[in-house]
């Protein structure tokens, strides 16, 4: 039995054979990490690369793919309606132009009867002036004719022609021709005479 048992040297060789498999094992594993390690670069590398050239590719790519239908859709809707409100503006702007020209013309017309309203108020207060001047002339000339000889000219007058002339005159020259008329011609002048002054003011 004592031929069969391992001896000293036999333990010492297995354990330097078990030794020398943990540093095989411990070595392979690192150089496999190393080698995922160096896979994993790589792959970032090419990932990195495939990136920045869809990048700078993409723009070129974009330009020079066709349209959507949808987007050219949108797009002619947005020109269209761009036309119409370019349409509207000028229409706008055309009634702008037409309102600001018939308000000059309107201005202008006005303007005109302005001149035309003070010209015609000259001329009225020249007629106005000129008949009280020809008033005033008959009502001296009624006065400096004798009595009997304005009588028939005022019996020919209206009663408030006639009351309007005697009202004018000097009250003497206008009783005068009152004592000459006819009664009932003097008595409806004496009326009209007698009514106008019922208004008027007192002392």
């Amino acid at each position: 039995m004592s031929g069969n048992a391992p001896g000293p040297k036999s333990h010492r060789g297995r354990k330097r054979w078990i030794g020398r498999g943990l540093l095989w094992m411990i070595a392979s594993v690192f150089v496999v990490s190393g080698g995922l390690r160096v896979v994993e670069t790589a792959g970032l590398a090419r990932a990195t690369e495939t990136t920045h050239a869809a990048v700078q590719s993409g723009p070129n790519e974009t330009q020079d793919c066709p349209s959507e239908p949808g987007l050219m859709a949108f797009l002619a809707d947005l020109k269209a309606r761009e036309a119409k409100l370019i349409e509207k503006e000028g229409l706008l702007s055309d009634r702008s132009n037409a309102v600001a020209l018939a308000e000059a013309r309107l201005e202008n017309r006005l303007q005109d009867l302005i001149s035309a309203e003070q010209a015609l108020a000259k001329t009225v207060a020249i007629a106005d002036g000129a008949a009280d001047e020809d008033v005033a002339r008959l009502v001296a000339l009624y006065e400096n004719m004798k009595p009997k000889q304005a009588a028939p000219l005022f019996e020919e007058m209206a009663p408030d022609f006639a009351a309007g002339f005697l009202g004018r005159m000097r009250p003497d020259a206008a009783a005068a021709v009152m004592e000459s008329l006819d009664p009932k011609k003097a008595y409806a002048i004496s009326v009209l005479m007698a009514g106008r002054n019922a208004g008027a003011p007192s002392d």
